[in-house]
């Protein structure tokens, strides 16, 4: 039976008295003081001492969107596997660092109850938002990646140099304004999801890298892998755009 991809959007969580946070019409100081403290909950009650370690060392914005996107993240792989959040232990894969409950960053993954949880799991942020991606009981050989991208992020001078192929540079070359920043978010989303999967990130010069057509990626067995992903998909706004890479890898 197919693998089958499960994607979910988690939109900024709002920290009482701090500046450009998003907020709905009509949001009160109390509800921001409601959430935080139920994050805090969580965070004491289902999340790891490695995580919370990296999170202390935070300000208090970013640290309210990685505790709350670990969070999601914990609750979200407790679904697809269908057990409790609480019976399971992060488990993080670093290509530099190893693999082990003391690490906080890297591929994703958890134990459950000792073991090791069949599960494929990929997170991303932009703009506030965290985009998780997760496959449960895959295919052996399997890998997921997954990035989503704020086109804001792409207007500085020498993106095209330091990202792009020169295939890439002259594929946007007749793009200006918004146009030419989504392109290059576009490919920029689906190189991240493409390193993400083969487990490298940018130990691999993105400009070496060519993303122009999911067909052309080679090397796998299996699935396609690399493809771009719709809001409707996503749940993300409009503006944000994200690409996911799912291939058997050799």
């Amino acid at each position: 039976m197919a693998a089958h991809l499960v994607v979910r959007a988690c939109p900024p969580f709002g920290v009482p008295g701090v500046s450009g946070v998003h907020r709905d019409p009509g949001h009160s100081a109390a509800a921001d003081a409601a959430a935080a403290a139920e994050l805090e909950r969580d965070t004491r009650s289902l999340l790891d001492a490695a995580e919370l370690g990296r999170a202390g060392a935070m300000t208090p914005r970013t640290r309210a969107d990685f505790l709350a996107g670990r969070v999601a993240q914990r609750r979200f792989a407790a679904e697809l596997l269908g057990v409790p959040a609480s019976d399971l232990t992060a488990w993080y894969s670093c290509p530099r660092c190893g693999t082990g409950a003391d690490i906080s960053h890297g591929r994703p993954g958890y134990l459950l109850r000792g073991e090791a949880a069949p599960l494929l799991l990929s997170l991303s942020r932009a703009a506030g938002w965290t985009l998780l991606a997760g496959v449960a009981h895959p295919d052996p050989g399997l890998r997921l990646g997954i990035d989503a991208e704020d086109p804001a992020r792409a207007d500085f001078d020498g993106f095209d140099d330091v990202v792009l192929t020169p295939a890439e540079q002259r594929h946007l070359a007749g793009l200006r304004g918004i146009a030419l920043l989504r392109g290059r978010a576009r490919l920029w989303a689906r190189k991240e999801a493409w390193l993400k999967m083969l487990g490298t990130g940018l130990q691999t010069a993105p400009d070496t890298l060519e993303v122009l057509d999911d067909a052309q990626q080679t090397g796998v067995n299996g699935w396609a892998g690399l493809r771009d992903l719709p809001a409707a998909e996503t749940g993300l706004p409009a503006e944000l755009v994200a690409a996911v890479a799912l291939a058997v890898l050799p």
